[in-house]
Formats: C-alpha cells, structure tokens, sequence
C-alpha cells in the first residue's frame, strides 16, 4: 500500500494526471500555459517535459478553439483533457460545450463518444480581481449530457480526475482553487468510490449539512463549533452535481430530519434550490424544519477587498443551523 500522509490537492491533480498519461497513450492535456509555465496555479507542472509537446500543448487564448479542437480529437479516439485556466474565462467556451460536446452522443445515436474531461478552477478566496472568482456549476449541472463533479480533498482529486477520464462522457471537473494548497491523506492503491456518490464525511444525529468542493471544510468547521454546543451536525459531501447522489442525502436527512445546503454559488437558482425541492419531495415526512440554503448573494463577485463578506463563512452556515434546529 502506498500512503502518502499529506498531499496537496493541486499535487494530487498533478499525480491524478500523470497516472492517466501513463495508463492510457491516446490522453492529451491542453490549455494556456499547461506546459512550460505549468499552469498558472502549477497543477500541470512537469507534464510537458515528461510527455512532450504532442501531449502536453501549450494552446492560444481561445476557449472556443480550445473545447472546439478538443471535440475534435475525442472523435478521433483521443481522450483530451482541457484546463480553463479560470472560471470566468468559460465563458466563451460555452456555446462549444452546450451545442455540441453535451448533445454529441445523442445526436449521434449513441454511436459517437466524445469523452472530453474539462477541469475548471473555480471559486474565490484567493483575492483575484473580475472574472477569476466564479461559481458557474449550476449553468453546467443544468445542461443534459454533461456529467459535472469537484472534489474536495486530495484523495477525491487523484481518484475522481482519473475516473472521469476513463469515462466516455464529457464531464466539467471543478477543482476548489482555494484548497489547492490544503493537504490530506492519499492512498494511491485503495479502491476509490463510485465517481457520482456522496460521501458521510462527519455522522451526527441532530441536523445534515450538505456541501461540495471548497464549502466542505467549512461545514466541518462548523460541525466541530456545534459539537461544542452540544449539537451533533452530520456532513455530507455531494462530490456530483450531475448526477446527485440522492439517496445518501436522502438517508442521512431521514436520520436528522433537517438540511442545510451550502455551496459559494448565489443561492439564487443554485443547486441548493433544485436539492432542497428533491428532498422536500422525498423527505417531506421526516422533515422537522424547511430546508436552508446558504450560499452567495445574488450580485457579481464581488472585489477581493469584499470578497470574505461575500463568501459563506462559519457565522453564516452556523446560523443557518440555529435557524434550522430553532424549528
């Protein structure tokens, strides 16, 4: 068994794309300054050098051209997988992953596969300036025919990326920029969990916080406060934004009786509303309060000097608990 007692996330990306190139010839890694700058958070560090340039391709600007030329080669049997070097730079890439890399598969009849991996920076908490913060997963999770997932420690990172690779389906692949640097265990030989399953991260009897991506560690912060308050806070960690693991919610909320969801995205149209009406429909007799949702302010990302009043915080999920366990 190989254990690595502490590794970065952005390490863990790193190591996750490494074994991928090493498994499997046919899986390219693309995007802006992914090579000899080894992007600009280093998560690709190295590749270019071990794997050379036909691999490891420094691309132009263009998002677009980007998604559109890695469309392109998954139909001819390559497995490329593109880095956008910053949530708010999606954006031109969107109408290339909607139209055609969400619906290729369908139109095709099944008889085309286009397993392009997209991995996507995402988020705040790094005190950058406009369009470098953003939370756009629900505009994806949105889009039938798109499988969208972000991990939140180093093990989910290695094992996740990797899964999706393997995959034939496109998938968005959000990584918490501003957990990068945080370190955890990473186990390079267990047998990883299903890449759409939520995950008990913390038990507790009272209340279920349900969280993804960088909103994890803060839900276990809180859940650390609330024991202090002789509350007992059970956590889960979504993993999957489409699909949602429903059941595990579902259990845990069955068992607790109440749910906060949290994510950094507005709570306005986030994937907090379309959690809470599935488990309001689902739990309706085991609830013992509505469903809560904390999450961002319906307003643009605000600049980095604002940026902790915008974010939710531990005061903010705490209370949201106590609204919650008031009922």
């Amino acid at each position: 068994m190989v254990v690595h007692e502490k590794i970065t996330i952005a390490k863990a990306i790193n190591a996750s794309l490494r074994a991928s190139m090493e498994a499997d010839p046919k899986v390219l890694v693309m995007g802006e300054d992914v090579g000899k700058l080894g992007g600009v958070f280093r998560v690709t560090d190295g590749l270019q050098k071990d794997f050379g340039e036909d691999r490891v391709i420094d691309t132009p600007l263009a998002e677009s051209g980007i998604v559109g030329t890695a469309i392109g080669l998954a139909l001819r049997g390559y497995r490329p997988v593109v880095e956008i070097q910053f949530d708010g730079f999606v954006f031109p890439a969107y109408d290339q992953i909607v139209t055609q890399l969400a619906k290729m598969h369908a139109r095709a009849l099944g008889k085309v596969k286009v397993p392009v991996v997209i991995r996507i920076p995402y988020a705040g908490g790094i005190g950058a300036v406009e369009h470098h913060s953003e939370s756009p997963e629900a505009l994806f999770a949105h889009v039938a025919g798109l499988k969208i997932v972000t991990p939140s420690n180093s093990s989910d990172a290695y094992w996740m990326l990797q899964q999706a690779i393997a995959g034939d389906d496109p998938v968005i692949y959000f990584e918490p920029k501003r957990r990068y640097h945080d370190k955890s265990r990473l186990d390079t030989e267990s047998i990883p969990d299903p890449l759409h399953k939520a995950r008990v991260t913390q038990s507790g009897s009272d209340l279920t916080l349900a969280a993804y991506g960088p909103m994890v560690k803060v839900c276990l912060d809180v859940a650390k406060v609330a024991a202090e308050e002789g509350k007992s806070v059970e956590v889960v960690d979504l993993r999957s934004l489409s699909p949602i693991d429903f059941d595990t919610l579902q259990s845990s909320v069955q068992k607790t009786g109440r749910l906060v969801v949290v994510h950094e995205a507005p709570v306005f149209f986030g994937a907090g509303a379309e959690i809470a009406a599935r488990i309001t429909e689902r739990c309706f007799y085991h609830l013992e309060a509505p469903v809560l949702r904390v999450g961002g302010f319906h307003s643009p990302y605000p600049p980095s000097r604002l940026e902790d009043e915008y974010l939710p915080g531990l005061d903010r999920v705490l209370d949201a608990v106590d609204r919650a366990l008031a009922y």
